[in-house]
């Protein structure tokens, strides 16, 4: 439960320290005296934006605190001790504190330890919930009312094993969609890629083959000019053999003189290379066959490696490398669909993990909407709807709450039929259909800790009165903080807190004795000029809620 709550310089308040016990706590004060600063700054302390227009002027900073007794709330001490945020010395206690600075910033502490605003929500989301004056309208909204039939007969981790289900199974879709679009995209290049192949291979160019095709078409396609001029060099070469002439002359002399045996030696060498020039000039002479077929065929060859190489836009003598490189992109788009479809396979196991647990929810709501509908309709009729009562609507609509939604139709004349909360013709019916429901909401709620913000407006006299009792009722076992402007249910708090402004204008709140209790009572019952009668009926109220 909540213990203690401690403010300094937010708002109105300068310094405060409010104490808060099991039961039923009432809260009174003149209008403007500043009860809702005590939910603004309890709001601030549970994760609620920071906003620096809340520090007291002529302060640099507002500091609220709050501490919780967690003594049998197992789940909220084992996020402390996951997040090693638990109080060694006081395992049973959580601190929570938000510091607001001028600039708008805000730091949050759990247990002195600094922590982010989601592991403070996560903390103080199991531990309080709160009712404010515009929870009659919030109670309209079909995500609030499956939210209170859920907290009152759906298992926690039944909803929370679907949110979980629902997320896997929207990010398979969002998977398979984005690899769907892909394997499109890549179905699309394939094609494109099988036809280039198919034309590709059809032409068939093998490595180095563009460049002996072009060395061999370059030669044919000159060889009868290569012929003239090798004719002519063959010519030239055997008519001029002066070097057969000398070298024979020069034999027949009969001197060993070293410069002319040198000179024949060369000569004779010169000789040999010229039979050999001749001879290989005679080969190649008779290699150059002019063949105007061969040569259109190889004119044609070329034509098309060119063509295929511009279509492409890569040189001729990679055509061979580009074929390859095409094909083993073609395989590889060729297993995006195989994925594609492994992918197809895990949405659909996570849409039927996620339906059956959906249809476990509704299972639960349906069997949990039949003693909810029974327990508001009961609540209904003790709040002088006579006649009342609660059915719910299940609508098809699938989210990570489950199958449906829901929503509450309520009958306050049975001549009428049921009609959604948001159109009840009477604000008192409204108020008191809504404060029904959060009654029977909060009973089975396993939240420790129940704070009422005026949630009886509307009602007054006797039906106050079964307010009261009903609320008294509820704080056996829920902790409940009431702001109030009843005095028949201030008279049946077991704690009565009055919020004030001192002589500076400053917010004080303190806790009131028996004999202050009455002439606050008195002055809810006769407004400022408390008299005799008022008094006495002020005692009467307390006396009979004591009995």
């Amino acid at each position: 439960m909540l213990k203690t709550l401690t403010v300094s310089n937010f708002a109105l308040v300068d310094e405060l320290e409010i104490q808060f016990e099991p039961g039923l706590t009432v809260i009174t004060g003149e209008s403007g005296a500043g009860k809702s600063i005590l939910l603004g700054a309890l709001a601030l302390v549970l994760g609620e934006r920071a906003d620096s227009s809340t520090i007291r002027p002529g302060t640099e900073r507002a500091d609220v605190s709050a501490e919780f007794d967690l003594t049998g709330l197992d789940a909220a001490r084992r996020l402390l001790l996951e997040q090693s945020l638990e109080d060694p010395d006081q395992p049973e206690r959580a601190l929570v504190r938000r510091v607001v600075t001028r600039d708008g910033r805000s730091r949050a502490f759990l247990n002195g330890t600094p922590v982010t605003l989601n592991v403070l929500r996560a903390l103080t989301e199991n531990l309080v919930d709160v009712y404010g004056q515009d929870d009659n309208v919030r109670l309209a909204d079909p995500t609030v009312q499956r939210a209170l039939l859920d907290g009152f007969g759906v298992d926690r981790s039944d909803l929370a094993a679907c949110r979980s289900a629902f997320h896997a199974w929207k990010q398979a879709l969002a998977e398979y969609g984005r690899r769907q679009s892909q394997v499109q995209a890549s179905a699309d290049r394939a094609s494109l890629l099988t036809y280039q192949l198919e034309e590709l291979e059809a032409a068939a160019p093998e490595p180095g083959e563009f460049e002996e095709v072009e060395r061999t078409h370059k030669r044919l396609s000159q060889a009868q000019v290569l012929k003239a001029v090798v004719s002519d060099a063959l010519a030239a070469l055997d008519e001029e053999s002066v070097t057969g002439h000398v070298l024979s002359a020069l034999s027949r002399l009969d001197d060993d003189h070293p410069r002319l045996v040198a000179a024949l030696e060369t000569l004779t060498t010169i000789s040999d290379l010229g039979a050999d020039v001749m001879r290989d000039l005679r080969a190649f002479e008779e290699s150059l066959s002019f063949d105007p077929e061969t040569l259109e065929e190889l004119e044609e060859r070329l034509s098309s490696l060119h063509d295929l190489a511009r279509k492409h836009r890569v040189p001729p003598e990679r055509l061979p490398e580009y074929i390859e490189a095409l094909r083993a992109e073609l395989t590889e788009l060729s297993s995006d669909r195989s994925s594609l479809e492994a992918l197809a396979t895990e949405a659909l196991q996570q849409e039927q993990a996620y339906r059956s647990l959906a249809g476990k929810l509704t299972r639960s709501r349906r069997k949990a909407a039949e003693a909810f509908c029974r327990s508001v309709g009961a609540h209904m009729q003790t709040l002088g709807i006579s006649g009342g009562a609660l059915a719910l609507e299940f609508l098809p609509r699938e989210s990570e709450f489950g199958a449906e939604a829901v929503e509450y139709r309520c009958v306050t004349n049975p001549k009428y039929p049921a009609a959604p909360l948001a159109r009840i013709a009477s604000g008192g019916e409204r108020a008191r259909i809504s404060l029904a429901i959060q009654i029977v909401a909060a009973a089975r709620n396993q939240l420790p800790s129940l704070i009422l913000d005026e949630a009886d407006v509307g009602v007054g006299g006797t039906t106050a009165d079964v307010v009261g009792r009903l609320l008294r009722d509820l704080s056996q076992h829920t902790q409940v903080i009431c702001i109030t402007h009843a005095p028949q249910i201030a008279a049946l708090g077991s704690a009565h807190l009055l919020v004030s402004k001192d002589s500076e204008q400053d917010t004080r709140i303190t806790t009131l004795t028996e004999a202050e209790r009455v002439d606050e009572l008195a002055r809810m019952l006769a407004g400022a000029r408390i008299t005799d009668e008022s008094r006495d009926y002020a005692r009467t109220l307390l006396a009979e809620a004591a009995g």
